[in-house]
């Protein structure tokens, strides 16, 4: 079977949206990717805070993986337009090479989990990047960019 690894971000979703998509789609853990996660725009994000809720609502586990967050002078770089996208994006990859989190990271641990940050989008996100990388690297894997509702 191969390796399912899924995608989420809760930007522009409800609390409700983001817990139900994650239930829904059997997600057994949630992988936190940010390199911020203390302190977020939603409430229910924040790291102590979504692991009660991942428990309690969905029986979900929460690891945060600091291997797979930019490193904050990259993420800077770009939030604040000096690097593009795709500049960003080669960074983002060789840094993943240098880490080497092809071979740190075990199947078993992305294996139905989901990589979570905050852009609402897979498009311009790390966690898509990431993704891609084990995919190309592993083989055999799935990837599914979970989209909860956004809010109206």
């Amino acid at each position: 079977m191969p390796t399912r690894i899924l995608t989420i971000g809760f930007t522009k979703t409800s609390a409700e949206a983001f817990f139900c998509t994650l239930v829904e789609a059997q997600v057994r853990r949630v992988l936190d990717v940010r390199l911020h996660n203390v302190s977020q725009l939603a409430g229910f994000a924040k790291r102590g805070d979504l692991e009660y809720f991942l428990r309690t609502i969905g029986s979900i586990g929460y690891v945060p993986v600091e291997l797979l967050a930019p490193t904050a002078e990259m993420l800077d770089a770009y939030r604040k337009r000096i690097e593009s996208w795709a500049a960003y994006e080669q960074r983002f990859l060789q840094l993943m090479a240098e880490r080497r989190v092809d071979e740190q990271l075990s199947r078993d641990l992305l294996d139905g989990a989901a990589l979570l940050c905050s852009e609402d989008s897979p498009r311009h996100c790390h966690r898509r990047l990431v993704a891609e990388y084990l995919a190309e690297h592993w083989g055999d894997v799935t990837i599914h960019h979970l989209e909860p509702a956004r809010r109206r």
